[in-house]
Parts: C-alpha cells; structure tokens; sequence
C-alpha cells in the first residue's frame, strides 16, 4: 500500500518552493542586467567626455582596455559564486565595456546626425530585445537547442570581424554587422529561455549573457545605421 501512501501536500509544497527560487532568480538575473546596462552607460560616458582625447591621439588605448575587459570577464566567471567580489567584477567589466564602445561612438557622433543614430540605434535595440525576451517566455518553440549552431556563426563572424581590419571594407563590415544583428537576436531568444528554465547556476552569468546580447546587438545596428547613413 505504500506505493499509493503519498503525500501530495508536501510534494506540492517542493513545487511551490521550486517555482519560487525559479522566479527569484530570474527576478535577480534581470535586476543584474539592468544594473549592467547602467554601468556600461556610466562608461561610456565617461568615455566620451574624459577620454576621448586618449582614444583619438593612439588605438592602444582601446586594446589595453579591451585586454582589462577580456580578463575582467575571464575573472567574473571564475569567481561568479564568491559575494560580493562576483558584483565588483560584474560592474567593473560591464563599466570597462562602456569605455571600449568610445571610438564608434565618437565615430558616430562625428556625423551630422551622429546623435539621432545613437539615440536611433538604442531604441531599436530595447525594442527587438523587449519583443524577443516576450516572445522566448511565451513561444512553445525551444530555442536552447540552438547553442552549437549559435556559436559556430559567432565564431566565423568574429573571424570575418578580424579579416575585415586589414580589409577594412565598407561592405564587409555592413554584411558582417547584419549576420551579427540577426545572431545576437538569437541569442536573446536562446539565453532568455535558459534563464526561465533555470539553466543558468547563478543570476550573475545569466545577467552577463543578456547584457553582452544586448550590447552587440546595439554595435550591430549603430554599425548598420552609420553605414547607410554614409
């Protein structure tokens, strides 16, 4: 008889508790993300207004923040458990980040309506991030399947991306930043289904994967937009 001696109340209290620590850590996944995005922006900022001279008179500027960034990330995801050095790491790569978008940006701004295709290239990207994540938490389609192929096309654009700097051809760089648009678009769909079906062992790596998501989907259209606008 024990095989039907089950007590539901307590399995549907595991349930419940289940689903609880789930929306928790989404809810701290989102709440890092936003955090990132208001960090990076603090960077580029800075960027723009106390640096700029830096970028414009030597690139080893950017490289040796670029070099920072790289192992700031490579740090976080080594010590993504230990708080609250992970939220130090978390802020001071995704404020570095916001230093290493000041040349496009300057780039950008630069153009006559330099600013309408920042403020331009900013909206689209909150739009399509906003649309996807919806679309990810609602769709029956399972997008974390798509990992191998997702990374297979992230290569091979980054390889393209290196090639182009010696190119450094106009129409390469448009195709590169439209392939990369349409990726990193999948890449919302695939990480947001991920972080609701908890996926992710901590807020923190789910948080960085949203924001370096929406970060080159954002490089991608500035890219697209000042490239038509040329």
């Amino acid at each position: 008889m024990s095989l039907y001696d089950r007590d539901y109340s307590k399995l549907g209290s595991l349930e419940g508790a289940r689903s609880s620590q789930l929306s928790a850590f989404i809810k701290q996944t989102y709440q890092l993300f936003a955090a990132s995005l208001l960090a990076a922006t603090v960077g580029a900022y800075v960027g723009i207004f106390a640096l700029a001279s830096y970028f414009v008179q030597s690139q080893a500027t950017f490289w040796i923040l670029f070099a920072v960034e790289i192992g700031l990330i490579f740090a976080l995801m080594y010590k993504k458990r230990e708080a609250p050095l992970n939220l130090i790491l978390l802020f001071a790569f995704t404020f570095v980040s916001g230093l290493t978008l000041t040349p496009l940006l300057i780039s950008v701004l630069a153009l006559p309506a330099g600013g309408i295709i920042v403020a331009q290239a900013f909206a689209l990207t909150t739009v399509a991030f906003a649309g996807l994540s919806i679309f990810a938490m609602n769709t029956k389609k399972d997008f974390t399947m798509m990992g191998k192929a997702l990374f297979i096309v992230l290569i091979v654009v980054v390889a393209a991306s290196l090639l182009n700097l010696f190119f450094q051809s106009g129409i390469l760089n448009l195709a590169i930043s439209a392939v990369a648009a349409v990726l990193f678009s999948f890449y919302i769909l695939y990480d947001t289904q991920n972080i609701i079906r908890g996926n992710y062992e901590t807020p923190i790596e789910g948080a960085v994967a949203l924001y370096l998501d929406f970060v080159n989907l954002f490089i991608s259209l500035l890219n697209i937009l000042r490239s038509v606008n040329r």
